[in-house]
C-alpha cells in the first residue's frame, strides 16, 4: 500500500509539470475559378503542444496533422494531408545561460507584409504560400545572457527537403503534366551544418529600441528551381549573409527596419543580393470605446548585385519593389477582435495584392477569423502573381483550442 501511494504521489508530481495545449480546426478557401484547379479546399487541421517543465530543465514535442477533403474523397488528390513533428526539443537554462538541442521554429523580424529575415526555417510548400506555414528546423542553441543583450550560437544540422502539392491544388507551382522531385540538390552534402551567430537586445530612454543582428554561413533560406524533363528540381546553396532586425518606439509610432545582404560563396547561377525594408506604424490616440487604429506604411527593395544571373522574377521574389499601406483595428476586448488590412502596390511591374483579415475568440475557446484576398497581377512581365493569374480567394477558419 505505501509503495502505491508513493507511486501515486511521484505521478501527481510528474503530472503537476506538464503542460498541454493545442487546437482542432476546420479551415475552407473559397477561389476564383482556374483551368485543372480546385476552385475551393476544405481542410481539417490539429495541432498538439506538450511541454514539461522541472526546475530549469523543460522539453517540448508539437504535432501538427492535416486532412485535405479531397485526399480523402473520390476527388483527384492534392497530396496535401500529412503529419510532422514541428518541435521535439529539450532546453536547460542556468544562470546566464541557456543550451537547447533538438528540432525548433523560430521568428525573426519585425514588419506585418513580410519578415525578410525570418529565414531560419523553411516553408511547408503544400500549403498556402499567403501565410507562414514553416519546418522545425533540427539545431543546437547556446545562448548567454547579459544585462539587456543576448547572445547565441546557433546551429542547424541538417538542410531539409521539401514537398510540394499536386497541380491541382491553387498555390501548387506544378501543371497536369510536371512533377517535383522531393531531393534537395545541395552544393555540398545536406548534413554540412548551418552556423547562426546572433545578438539582440534592448535600449532604454526617450525612445525605446529593439535590435538584433545575425550572421549566417551556410545554405540559404532562398532557393531555386531547375527542370529536366517534366520534372522540377529545387537547389540549396552556400552563403554568407548578414542580417538585422529593429524596432524604435517615437511616442505613438513604431519605426522598424529589416535588412540583408548575402554573399554566395559559389553556386554559378545565384548573384550576390539584398534585401531592405522600412516600416512605420502609428496608432491613433484610444478610442472612446478603447479600441485603437494603427496606421502601417511599409517598402521592401530587393536587388541581384551581378548580371547574367538568376534575377528577381527567376527566383519568384515577389516583395522586391514593393509598398505596403495597411489600417490595423483593434477593440482591446475580452474577444482580441483585431481586424487588418491594406494593399500591396507593385511599383516595378504594376501590380496590386488587397487583403483584410479579421479574427476573434469566442469564450476563450474558440477563434475565428475570415480573410478575403484580391490580386490584379502584372500585364506586362512573367512575376509569381502573373503565373497565378487574377485571382480572389476567401477563406474561414474556426478552431477549438485547448
Amino acid at each position: 500500500m505505501k509503495k502505491l501511494l508513493c507511486l501515486a504521489l511521484l505521478c501527481s508530481h510528474l503530472f503537476a509539470q506538464i503542460e498541454t495545449e493545442g487546437y482542432i480546426g476546420l479551415d475552407a478557401q473559397s477561389y476564383s475559378s482556374k483551368d485543372s484547379k480546385h476552385s475551393k479546399t476544405v481542410t481539417l487541421e490539429q495541432l498538439l503542444k506538450v511541454k514539461y517543465v522541472k526546475n530549469d530543465f523543460s522539453s517540448v514535442i508539437e504535432i501538427y496533422a492535416q486532412e485535405d477533403y479531397s485526399d480523402i474523397s473520390n476527388q483527384k488528390d492534392n497530396k496535401r494531408s500529412f503529419i510532422r513533428v514541428n518541435e521535439a526539443f529539450i532546453e536547460y537554462e542556468f544562470e546566464e545561460d541557456k543550451i537547447l538541442l533538438g528540432k525548433n521554429i523560430r521568428f525573426w523580424g519585425a514588419l506585418e507584409a513580410e519578415n525578410i529575415v525570418d529565414t531560419f526555417n523553411i516553408r511547408d510548400l503544400r500549403n498556402d504560400p499567403l501565410t507562414t506555414d514553416k519546418i522545425g528546423a533540427y539545431n543546437f542553441e547556446y545562448s548567454h545572457f547579459f544585462e539587456e543583450s543576448e547572445f547565441s550560437f546557433i546551429t542547424k544540422f541538417y538542410e531539409q527537403s521539401n514537398e510540394m502539392a499536386e497541380s491541382s491544388y491553387m498555390y501548387s507551382a506544378l501543371t497536369s503534366n510536371t512533377s517535383f522531385n522531393d531531393n534537395l540538390e545541395s552544393e555540398k552534402s545536406q548534413y554540412r551544418p548551418t552556423v547562426y551567430l546572433t545578438y539582440s537586445g534592448s535600449l532604454y530612454g526617450e525612445y525605446s529600441l529593439d535590435y538584433a543582428f545575425v550572421y549566417q554561413n551556410g545554405y540559404d533560406s532562398q532557393r531555386y528551381l531547375t527542370m529536366s524533363g517534366n520534372t522540377f528540381t529545387e537547389h540549396a546553396y552556400l552563403v554568407n549573409k548578414f542580417m538585422t532586425y529593429n524596432t524604435m518606439v517615437v511616442n505613438s509610432t513604431l519605426l522598424k527596419l529589416e535588412a540583408l545582404y548575402a554573399n554566395v560563396i559559389n553556386d554559378k547561377l545565384i548573384s550576390d543580393y539584398i534585401h531592405i525594408a522600412l516600416g512605420v506604424e502609428h496608432t491613433l490616440d484610444q478610442l472612446d470605446n478603447g479600441s485603437e487604429i494603427g496606421v502601417i506604411g511599409e517598402y521592401y527593395y530587393y536587388d541581384t548585385l551581378e548580371d547574367n544571373k538568376l534575377n528577381d522574377l527567376d527566383l519568384s521574389q515577389s516583395f522586391q519593389n514593393d509598398l505596403f499601406v495597411g489600417l490595423r483595428y483593434s477593440l482591446n476586448d475580452e474577444s482580441d477582435t483585431t481586424a487588418v488590412g491594406g494593399v500591396i502596390f507593385d511599383t516595378q511591374y504594376d501590380e496590386q495584392s488587397y487583403y483584410v483579415e479579421y479574427e476573434a475568440r469566442v469564450n476563450d475557446m474558440f477563434k475565428v477569423s475570415v480573410d478575403y484576398r484580391y490580386i490584379e497581377p502584372s500585364s506586362s512581365h512573367n512575376t509569381v502573381y502573373a503565373r497565378l493569374g487574377q485571382h480572389q480567394r476567401l477563406g474561414f477558419n474556426i478552431s477549438y483550442h485547448f
